[in-house]
């Protein structure tokens, strides 16, 4: 019995499909979104059961899950927690590699915000390391506004 694949020559075509879509922040990250562009400021959210200050922001608390009260600010400067040293290019970076995306826990925060870190090289960057925010110029409201930490 005959396979009527076996006279189909195979092609390949190699091509990009573009597919454009929009993402709403919603209120909570919003907020946090614009504070950093027109006030070039943290803020986070207090949980009323747990008190964590949670960053970035979150609707709903993610240790007790009750709706998050009132926004607190906390400051610009923190500690990397945690980090990854980026060393291939992907095509979508915000920096050219090798960088490092550290979990930073800014100074009031109970939870950990990843970033670029910069400043620094990879292989001088440590956990526990202080670090502080520098604000792009030109803010458009993303968390790009902030457009690393380096340390202090």
């Amino acid at each position: 019995m005959s396979n009527v694949w076996d006279s189909v020559e195979p092609r390949v075509l190699e091509s990009r499909i573009k597919v454009p879509y929009a993402w709403q922040a919603g209120e909570t990250a919003s907020h946090f979104l614009l504070s950093l562009k027109n006030e070039t400021k943290f803020v986070g959210k207090k949980c009323a059961k747990c008190t964590k200050v949670l960053v970035p922001p979150r609707k709903t608390c993610p240790y007790c899950f009750v709706e998050t009260g009132e926004w607190v600010d906390v400051s610009d400067e923190g500690v990397v927690e945690t980090y990854a040293v980026v060393r291939r290019d992907t095509g979508i970076l915000p920096v050219e590699p090798p960088f490092v995306y550290g979990v930073i826990k800014l100074d009031g925060a109970d939870t950990g915000l990843v970033h670029i870190v910069g400043e620094v090289k990879p292989e001088e960057v440590k956990e526990g390391m202080r670090v502080k925010a520098v604000f792009a110029e030109e803010r458009t409201g993303k968390i790009l506004d902030v457009e690393y930490f380096k340390p202090v």
